[in-house]
């Protein structure tokens, strides 16, 4: 379920992901088990290539009930998002290209109570006003288990690129095909210093290259 899609005429404002205000309009809350099978199948509907079933789902929110939220007007549900919560290796192995992004191996992935090393968007999914939720959903993740977490996304559409794009995300140097990047503005590095720390950056770049071939 690593694909990402959003259709939304109502959001056109280009925020920074953590500037998005919150919105009383559309409720953002961890999906519950009555309406898991509804989210899975509004997925597999709206997401080019997800085929991820309601057990596959139940499995993950055993592991992290607060990894999967659904977007909903009163009781209409209009999309969802789902992230992974990375620890350190499970970052290194994202950036490597050695995280199984279907059915990533649960030695990489954060404990309900550990901080989050990153925030993988795993899938989206927002249908008319629903993706103005996403300001809630960016709100809770601004919490001190995943402040320091940047956020990273693969989209699977041009539509999904100029989304991402949107909300600040770049793409990153990566061994994982097309991975775009969000970094957290308190995680910004002022530009009186960051040259240097981007020459030493580039040459650590080219020496982990150097390795991989």
């Amino acid at each position: 379920m690593r694909n990402m899609h959003c259709e939304s005429r109502d959001f056109t404002l280009r925020h920074q992901l953590d500037a998005l205000p919150a919105t009383e309009l559309i409720s953002a809350q961890p999906v519950t088990s009555d309406r898991l099978a509804e989210l899975a199948a509004l997925a597999r509907r709206e997401i080019p290539g997800v085929r991820a079933s309601e057990q596959e789902l139940a499995e993950f929110l055993r592991h992290d009930p607060h990894s999967i939220f659904m977007l909903c007007r009163g009781r209409n549900m209009l999309g969802g998002i789902a992230f992974l919560y990375l620890n350190p290796a499970g970052l290194d192995a994202l950036l490597l290209d050695d995280l199984n992004l279907i059915n990533p191996a649960r030695r990489y992935l954060a404990r309900q109570h550990e901080d989050v090393a990153a925030i993988y968007v795993w899938a989206l999914v927002a249908q008319g006003r629903g993706a103005i939720g996403l300001g809630n959903v960016a709100q809770l993740l601004r919490g001190p288990r995943f402040r320091a977490a940047d956020y990273y996304a693969q989209p699977s559409s041009a539509e999904g690129r100029a989304f991402l794009e949107a909300l600040g995300f770049a793409p990153v140097p990566s061994f994982q095909p097309d991975l775009w990047w969000y970094q957290r503005p308190w995680n910004r590095v002022p530009e009186v210093i960051a040259p240097s720390i981007q020459s030493s950056w580039n040459f650590a770049e080219g020496s982990l290259a150097n390795v991989r071939r």
